[in-house]
């Protein structure tokens, strides 16, 4: 027998053949039962439908045992992976568009109506006096009664030059109102108000990342230097849940220079694999700029405050951001149906991605977790600030949230402000400026005369605390010696939430104020009234108004007074409106 001897490098070599040869058999073996799989469980579900329509006891519905099939599938993933069936391809433009067709209103339900709850200003709905409080009964010949909101819409929407003929309730007329209205295309404005705040401090406020939001900022803030001599601007993206992330990057590139990267995408496929650069010459690269955030803001509005953080280009103020840090793509499926995938995650400049949840592991309860903090990285921004990924964007100045007091809910949530403002603009034509209005002790007691034989009970925590005492004391037999207490510690709860109209005066104060204002002045109104009273746009003029407390928060050398950073800001909740 003959020995061989190789070289180093050959055996070298050799040895990588060898492991690339053994990858590309295993990855062949891996897609063969993959694919499989794929075959068997989709003639699974074939036969079990065939099965179901031949054996089950009543005629079933294919479609909607497929749609509610798909939908618990793509549960199992995450929850921005969504099936689009034809009939919602609409809904879906409209998110990326920030355009559909209809009348232009907001609709909600209360009991068996659905209610106007804001026509959009300049829109058919308004145009044809159409009013918040006007409670809906026929559409079209057909009883709009004991009919969803989601029901209402889909029928209020339609093509742009087509119309409905409604019958509206309306409060202070005897009879029904019968309307014409036209639907047209109907387009949600990125940027309801803008405006400038004392000392010349620039202020837009941005909804939204639908298509030319970058462009309508640009104009926004062009048009803010041309008519006041600028010393800073505040972008407000509190409950922007985001959108095209190509807007996020035309808005960072306002602000800093061409070529800079501002976002990476980063899949399994090769062609997910993106860098965004800003493309365009800056509009201002020195002036002071602040972003406002909360725990709505989302996705593009991650990107834009994560991109600007990272490079120092301005400073965050707020709470934590929700950590949105992935991307979805739409793919068309037969039958005009889409499916929307997550294909890929983003990472800013700091090389950091920003999704706090684990959707790729469950925890042992069966549910997704965040990703623990012993995982987590630290990045470093342009000028060596500590960041971290996975946990949204941390402010660089935190801000509490807005907490509301139970009575507040109670009263929001059945709709009482609302009615109460209906009654309001019935009994007064006009109103003082949005800026300039407030609602006066006198009226805040004729609003408590208003709801003073109106429902509106709630609990509180501690009420629910004693009842689940109550439920412990009596199973362990205990509930007879403690009983005098417990009921007089009852009593005197009761007796207390009497009082908590006065105690939250101020808080019920400006949610009155907010819902009058936008009766006259709709969505811009509610806006500017809201400024006077933010305590997030008082911290961020705090901070625009000292130069040296602005650029040491940039320069990592400011620290925060203790007990002045914010860490546990609280969840917000979402409404349940609907656009139509």
């Amino acid at each position: 027998m003959k020995l061989v001897f190789m070289s180093k490098s050959r055996r070298i070599l050799l040895i990588i053949v060898v492991i690339i040869a053994t990858v590309q058999i295993v990855k062949a073996q891996t897609n063969k039962d993959q694919g499989f799989e794929i075959l068997k469980n989709l003639d699974i579900y074939s036969t079990m439908m065939k099965e179901l329509n031949t054996n089950y006891v009543d005629d079933i519905k294919p479609g909607e045992l497929t749609k509610t099939g798909i939908d618990a599938m793509l549960g199992s993933l995450d929850p921005y992976t969504n099936f689009i069936p034809e009939s919602e391809i609409e809904d879906y433009r409209f998110i990326t568009t920030g355009e559909y067709g209809g009348i232009g209103a907001l609709i909600h339900q209360n009991g068996d109506y659905v209610v106007i709850s804001e026509p959009y200003e300049g829109s058919p709905a308004q145009k044809n006096d159409l009013r918040a409080g006007d409670r809906i009964i026929e559409i079209n010949g057909q009883s709009a009664l004991k009919k969803t909101y989601s029901d209402v819409s889909a029928i209020l929407k339609g093509q742009a030059g087509t119309s409905i003929t409604m019958k509206i309730l309306r409060d202070g007329e005897q009879k029904t109102i019968e309307k014409t209205i036209p639907r047209e295309i109907i387009k949600i404005e990125n940027i309801p108000y803008t405006c400038a705040l004392p000392n010349n401090i620039g202020y837009i406020k941005l909804n939204s990342f639908t298509q030319r939001a970058g462009e309508e900022v640009r104009q926004a803030f062009l048009k803010l230097k041309e008519k006041n001599e600028l010393k800073g601007i505040i972008i407000d993206i509190r409950g922007n849940g985001g959108g095209l992330l190509n807007e996020a990057v035309e808005i960072t590139n306002i602000f800093v220079e061409k070529g800079q990267e501002v976002v990476t995408t980063k899949g399994k496929l090769a062609d997910k694999n993106h860098t965004y650069k800003t493309l365009n010459s800056p509009v201002d690269l020195t002036i002071p700029l602040i972003i406002l955030v909360d725990r709505q803001s989302a996705s593009a509005s991650e990107i834009l405050s994560g991109a600007l953080q990272d490079l120092d280009r301005g400073v965050i103020v707020g709470q934590q951001t929700f950590g949105k840090g992935l991307v979805q793509n739409v793919v068309p499926l037969s039958f005009n149906s889409q499916v929307k995938i997550t294909v890929a995650k983003y990472y800013i400049p700091s090389g950091r991605c920003i999704q706090a949840i684990d959707y790729s592991h469950k925890n042992k309860e069966g549910l997704f977790g965040k990703i623990p903090d012993s995982l987590l990285t630290s990045y470093k921004t342009k000028n060596g600030r500590i960041v971290y990924e996975g946990r949204g964007i941390k402010p660089d100045i935190h801000t509490s949230p807005l907490l509301f007091s139970n009575i507040a809910l109670s009263l929001y949530s059945k709709y009482l402000i609302f009615d109460y403002a209906t009654l309001y603009r019935i009994q007064h034509p006009t109103l003082s400026p949005a800026d300039v209005f407030e609602v006066t002790d006198t009226l805040f007691n004729d609003f408590v005369k208003f709801i003073s034989d109106k429902k509106y009970d709630y609990k509180t925590r501690t009420e629910e605390a004693l009842e689940v005492l109550r439920k412990d004391a009596e199973k362990e037999k205990y509930f007879s010696a403690i009983k005098g207490e417990y009921d007089a510690l009852k009593a005197q709860m009761s007796n207390d939430k009497k009082s908590d109209l006065e105690k939250h005066k101020d808080q019920l104060k400006e949610l009155l104020k907010l819902e009058i204002v936008t009766r006259y002045y709709y969505q811009k109104g509610k806006v500017a009234a809201g400024l006077k009273n933010d305590k997030d746009i008082a911290e961020a003029l705090r901070i625009m108004g000292d130069q040296t407390l602005y650029t040491a928060i940039l320069a990592g050398t400011y620290k925060p007074p203790m007990g002045k950073d914010d860490k546990n800001a609280a969840d917000d909740s979402d409404d349940d409106t609907d656009l139509n």
